[in-house]
């Protein structure tokens, strides 16, 4: 009888180990979940501030207007577009930004060189056209049309990517061109002979997109001179997880689908 009562004994206590060592089991699994439904990362909040290359302000202003319906907490201010040379002197002098676009490497390694920007990634390029006012007055067929002191040309300035591009292009094709004026970037540039003020220009493929205002000519030569854009979140932004998802966006399928769209080629 003794014997069979120390059998139920150890029976009910191995029982009893089984139903906690499962419990315990069970407890793991539990506080994982718990732990992955907590890891989501905060919010962006706060404010956002870009420069950005002036020929990047069509696209840009969309991709501003997704990412902040993305983010409802955080506020991008109106995007800075001026020519990559004038923005980043600005930078340098101590102009707060979180963002730099800029349609060169030139520029770029001028504020990495400052110390205020590591790593900067390749997100889009472009390339030059001839751009004449609508109905081209001034009968512009070719390149070498603007070596004609009878043709009104505006360029950018060499220190601006459009400016150095399009020095780089006429000088591959041996032509010298006084321009009428040289203008800090490739917005002005279109400006101007969209007004009539010029005969004929040098711009992006991006500028002239959708426009009715002006005529535009592949130049001679304009696949062999290509801007690489680069776009970086700056060391001392004030909000950089903001800054860094802003440039991922960029990068990302959806803000290469809008740059695409644009007339934008591939990084």
């Amino acid at each position: 009888m003794r014997t069979r009562l120390r059998l139920a004994a150890l029976v009910a206590a191995s029982a009893l180990l089984l139903s906690a060592c499962a419990s315990a089991g069970d407890e793991e699994p539990n506080a994982a979940l718990t732990a992955t439904a907590t890891s989501t990362p905060p919010e962006l909040a706060g404010e956002l501030t870009v420069y950005a290359a002036a020929s990047l302000k069509a696209a840009f202003d969309e991709l501003e207007t997704q990412f902040e319906a993305m983010h409802p907490s955080l506020e991008v201010l109106p995007v800075v577009y001026d020519g990559s040379s004038t923005l980043a002197a600005q930078l340098i002098e101590g102009a707060p930004a979180d963002v730099f676009a800029s349609a060169d490497e030139k520029n770029m390694q001028k504020v990495a060189d400052a110390g205020l920007a590591t790593d900067p990634e390749l997100f889009a390029t472009n390339t030059l056209m001839l751009v004449m006012p609508a109905g081209n007055p001034g009968g512009v067929e070719n390149l070498s049309d603007l070596a004609d002191d009878s043709v009104t040309v505006v360029l950018c300035a060499p220190e601006v990517p459009c400016g150095a591009a399009s020095q780089t292009l006429l000088s591959n094709a041996g032509l010298t061109v006084t321009a009428a004026s040289l203008e800090q970037n490739v917005t002005a540039v279109l400006t101007k002979v969209a007004a009539g003020e010029a005969d004929a220009g040098l711009v992006y493929e991006t500028d002239v997109l959708g426009r009715t205002d002006v005529e535009s000519i592949v130049p001679e030569g304009a696949a062999d001179v290509v801007n690489r854009y680069t776009i970086v979140a700056l060391t001392d932004s004030a909000n950089s997880e903001a800054a860094k998802a802003f440039a991922a966006f960029v990068l990302s399928g959806a803000g290469q689908e809008v740059l695409a769209r644009l007339g934008f080629g591939a990084p």
